[in-house]
């Protein structure tokens, strides 16, 4: 038997017994009626401005996110090397990533010229949103007392958990591509591209009348794909490394669940965040090219 598939049973039997351990030794407690694992989500305020315009956590991370788009970027643009070291090829990979299959796959070289730094800061920036969702920062709502200090308790939080800031994004990219595609046509022009050639008649207004719903959909899908699967990975991520231990009272389950719970925790890091930045900069591509392109 080799080393590597010793140690994987051993871990594996090691984790068996932890979880017989846990199940039998520690005493079930009642269920936690207070613990709502909504209040991981809430936005508390921490200054109070005029208005809507209060700062939380949320404006946090999206200055940290749009921080690390810039800074980042600049940073490796102004150390660019002709023999590259790791970082570099690791950003040109990600560069021709952008570039070639998500802008240019999308549309013309002359929309694609114009265009590219929008889509590109748009993958980027959601990408780090996505990312730092995953790091545990000292933003929640109650403290912790270390050494005497209260310190705040540790959380991992996504600003795209939060619907608002998806709906942001994806009214920009319908404002983006409705103006690309009247100036290209025209406001008549742009209507009519709406309705496929060779459709006439009463048939022609039912499409139209779909067309216009399905652009205005298209605000909808955007923004409650990139909520929907930020927020469902956290809540799975919360329940499965303790919190539905927390609610039933039960620790033996908190411990049965963890390493599935690490697993998911690995998954949403490595696919999940990338591929709903990507989806969300393809689609965006694809609504640009589509609104100036002259066939529908």
């Amino acid at each position: 038997m080799s080393k590597t598939r010793k140690i994987l049973i051993g871990g594996f039997l090691g984790y068996l017994l932890l979880t017989v351990l846990a199940f039998a030794l520690v005493p079930s407690a009642p269920r936690n009626e207070e613990f709502s694992p909504d209040d991981e989500f809430a936005l508390h305020s921490w200054v109070n401005l005029p208005g809507t315009l209060d700062i939380n956590k949320a404006v946090l991370y999206l200055v940290l996110s749009g921080l690390l788009t810039c800074i980042s970027m600049v940073y490796i643009a102004n150390r660019m090397q002709a023999r590259p070291n790791r970082v570099q090829t690791a950003v040109e990979v990600l560069y021709s990533l952008m570039r070639d299959n998500i802008t240019r796959g999308n549309m013309d070289d002359r929309m694609a010229r114009k265009w590219f730094p929008f889509i590109g800061t748009l993958f980027l920036f959601i990408w780090f949103n996505n990312l730092l969702g995953f790091l545990p920062l000292p933003t929640g709502h109650e403290t912790v007392n270390i050494l005497g200090l209260d310190i705040p308790a540790f959380t991992i939080y996504a600003a795209t958990a939060n619907v608002s800031v998806p709906l942001v994004l994806a009214l920009v990219v319908f404002v983006s591509y409705t103006t690309e595609g009247l100036r290209a046509k025209g406001l008549v022009g742009y209507l009519k591209s709406l309705i496929p050639a060779g459709v006439h008649g009463f048939m022609a207004g039912f499409i139209f009348v779909l067309e216009i719903m399905s652009n205005l959909m298209r605000i909808l899908s955007l923004s409650v794909r990139l909520f929907a699967n930020m927020l469902a990975g956290h809540m799975i991520i919360l329940f499965m490394s303790g919190g539905l231990a927390v609610i039933l009272g039960f620790a033996g389950i908190g411990v049965a669940l963890l390493p599935i719970g690490l697993v998911l925790y690995l998954f949403e890091v490595g696919l999940v965040a990338t591929l709903q930045a990507f989806i969300f900069a393809t689609l965006s591509a694809i609504y640009l090219g589509g609104a100036v392109a002259e066939h529908h």
